[in-house]
């Protein structure tokens, strides 16, 4: 006779609690924003990154490395959330400071418009981020000790 087995049990992952499905509509978001930026901030840093103003390059230069941790976010796209909520933050940050208020005093000039209908597709990201797994893993867990 065989001594009863031992049942294993691993350690629930962040990834164990989300569904497939879950995974695979954040892997969207993650896709539109790395290959959206690669079409529109890969070619500034590759043709005209010397000849860049120095804010503007700035931008272009962290706007690439978010595309490419975008990317990243296709392969983990648990671990890579915080990249999802980043550009859910700032984005509405600027809306809510900068574009509304000039909506509201009717004095939206055309280059605020452009960037104000570009940071509009962040409804996008908002759509694939798992709001309660991110508000219980971010605000509701405890954080880690400071030693």
């Amino acid at each position: 006779m065989n001594p009863p087995q031992e049942v294993i049990s691993r350690p629930s992952t962040p990834a164990a609690e989300l569904s497939a499905r879950s995974l695979n509509v954040m892997r969207i978001g993650y896709a539109f924003m790395g290959i959206g930026l690669a079409i529109v901030k890969w070619p500034l840093l590759v043709n005209n990154a010397r000849s860049l103003p120095l804010w503007e390059g700035v931008v272009v230069c962290l706007l690439t490395a978010m595309s490419l941790l975008a990317f990243l976010g296709l392969r983990y796209p648990v671990r890579m959330l915080p990249i999802l909520l980043f550009e859910v933050i700032w984005k509405l940050i600027w809306i809510a400071t900068i574009a509304i208020p000039h909506l509201i005093s009717h004095d939206l000039d055309s280059a605020t418009r452009a960037v104000l209908v570009n940071c509009s597709f962040v409804v996008v990201i908002v759509a694939v981020v798992p709001w309660r797994f991110a508000w219980r893993h971010y605000v509701r867990t405890p954080g880690d000790a400071w030693h």
